[in-house]
């Protein structure tokens, strides 16, 4: 811990810049993030809160304004593609990158997975035609129902219609790379529960094979608070070694923390989760290391954490890679670490922010899991709310 102190020490401390943070935000926007990132906070009105809603949105009540000019606009780009253009280019200002998420959740119907594929094949042609958006992206599930992959992940012998929509799972995938390869547009393919990854991280890696010949356009996703996952990318890259592709790899701590230890816990098997946010932290660390310093690899590291950012700009500088290689991006959520996604850009750094959209009601979901997972991270509301309201103060002043 001590000599990681000290190589911090070469990294200039960028992300205490509440000026550049909140540059792109009024006073009014400002107040409004840190009275949301107030509520936020506290777990009791979260709870009321989520309930509230998924009642009024249940009973049809007209909440879909409120919605909107609240937690919705603070964490997703708009309804469509084109309403999420003001917001784009916006932060393309500040060389602040975006990429397109259609955040709707949860769908079981072949319909609902043909319009995820095609939303998505429109967001690869979108960042075609736009160096503000540098990335496609698309969940498993939105392609598939989760209890498909999750029987395949648990080796249960699908019937031969299950054989047929598993198919159709691998024709989507295989239509969304195939254009992204056409279009040299990198696709980044996120990762979802423990108990039916391994479908998704086999068929992601049948892409790579295919895709990655010549640089990496397929990237999968590495939760790194799953214990297991450097044993997984070591493997990972030995295959890609022999085989002669690259791999391109999302690397976050993960969002699904309270579900895998509650379901292990229910089922009796051994947590997949580390023991502790610190062996999460060094279990990162270690993967954007292995990046640093193996070939043939792209990074984009998704982080909210501050220490972790500081060592991957360490790494950059000990290897001496330039801060914009395109082999190497920060990514945060859209409505979060302003600090950090504005101040690596204005350093020079790759960065991108996802940038959710749909329908209010179908993104509901996803902003419910926002505001659960900062209220269960004290410590990463807390700060938020510390940066807030010294800039709001700084102005004043």
């Amino acid at each position: 811990m001590i000599i990681f102190v000290k190589r911090l020490c070469f990294v200039k401390k960028i992300f205490e810049d509440t000026e550049t943070a909140f540059a792109l935000k009024s006073d009014t926007e400002l107040d409004r993030a840190y009275f949301l990132f107030k509520m936020i906070k506290s777990e009791p009105l979260v709870r009321i809160g989520t309930a509230i809603t998924n009642f009024a949105l249940k009973a049809h009540m007209p909440v879909e304004h409120l919605i909107r000019a609240s937690v919705f606009d603070h964490f997703c780009g708009g309804v469509t593609e084109e309403d999420c253009l003001p917001v784009i280019k916006k932060m393309y200002k500040k060389n602040v990158h975006s990429v397109l998420d259609y955040s709707v959740e949860g769908k079981q119907e072949e319909s609902q997975f043909e319009l995820a594929l095609e939303k998505t094949l429109q967001s690869i042609d979108f960042a075609y035609e736009k160096q503000s958006i540098p990335f496609a992206v698309f969940k498993p599930t939105g392609f598939g129902r989760f209890s498909l992959y999750q029987k395949l992940t648990e080796g249960e012998k699908l019937t031969d219609r299950e054989k047929l929509e598993w198919q159709r799972v691998v024709e989507r995938f295989d239509k969304v790379c195939k254009s992204a390869h056409e279009k040299d547009v990198p696709l980044l393919i996120d990762a979802e529960e423990s108990w039916m990854q391994d479908a998704a991280d086999n068929l992601v890696e049948r892409m790579m094979e295919e895709y990655n010949k010549e640089k990496a356009i397929v990237f999968n996703t590495l939760q790194m608070y799953r214990w297991d996952r450097m044993d997984y990318m070591r493997s990972l890259y030995q295959r890609a070694q022999k085989k002669g592709y690259f791999i391109g790899m999302k690397v976050v701590r993960g969002a699904y923390m309270e579900k895998e230890r509650d379901r292990a816990e229910e089922k009796g098997y051994p947590s997949p989760i580390c023991k502790d946010k610190h062996a999460t932290d060094e279990n990162y660390n270690e993967a954007i290391k292995f990046f640093m310093e193996n070939e043939k690899l792209a990074l984009f590291a998704g982080t909210h954490n501050e220490e972790s950012s500081y060592k991957l700009m360490q790494l950059v500088k000990e290897k001496d890679i330039i801060k914009n290689d395109q082999r190497l991006w920060f990514g945060q959520l859209y409505g979060m670490s302003d600090h950090i996604s504005f101040n690596l850009a204005e350093a020079g750094y790759n960065v991108a922010k996802y940038l959710p959209f749909g329908p209010v009601r179908d993104v509901m979901p996803y902003l419910i899991r926002r505001a659960e997972e900062n209220t269960s991270v004290a410590g990463q509301t807390t700060r938020e709310l510390g940066l807030l309201k010294t800039e709001r103060k700084r102005r004043k002043l």
